[in-house]
């Protein structure tokens, strides 16, 4: 299996959900997929790369340390992720996002994340490998 992310239905936000064959391809896929409530992640070249760490007692809560992490850079640093990387070592994640400074009339953002909630929060093995889940606030 390939990794890969979708979007599922939520009320007012926004549902984002990544598979992968790990825990950590699976973490990467789900902040593709809140990348990709934005805008169309092929518009974002990865030109530039950052560093990010988090940590959490558990798998549930440090999928949302990881994203609010990437969320921080993605706005104080005004800037678009498209390729991800996550190491996790127990309830520590250290891992690098590749991407470029927001282009207003190149990306179209379709709005802004305000955080990752506790809505429908999982990360659990399944059938494939790892799923990797919430709702992000936009």
């Amino acid at each position: 299996m390939l990794g890969r992310w979708e979007h599922y239905a939520h009320d007012a936000d926004v549902g984002v959900r990544g598979l992968g064959e790990t825990k950590a391809e699976a973490f990467e896929q789900a902040a593709l997929a809140m990348t990709a409530a934005i805008t169309d992640v092929a518009s974002v070249r990865p030109l530039d790369e950052i560093e990010v760490s988090c940590e959490a007692p558990d798998d549930e809560l440090l999928l949302a340390a990881w994203l609010d992490a990437l969320n921080y850079e993605m706005a104080t640093r005004r800037m678009l992720f498209s390729r991800f990387q996550a190491r996790i070592a127990g309830t520590r994640l250290s891992g690098r996002a590749w991407g470029e400074a927001i282009d207003a009339q190149r990306h179209h953002p379709a709005v802004e994340v305000k955080g990752a909630t506790l809505t429908t929060l999982r990360v659990a093995r399944h059938a494939d490998g790892w799923l990797a889940q919430t709702v992000i606030d936009v």
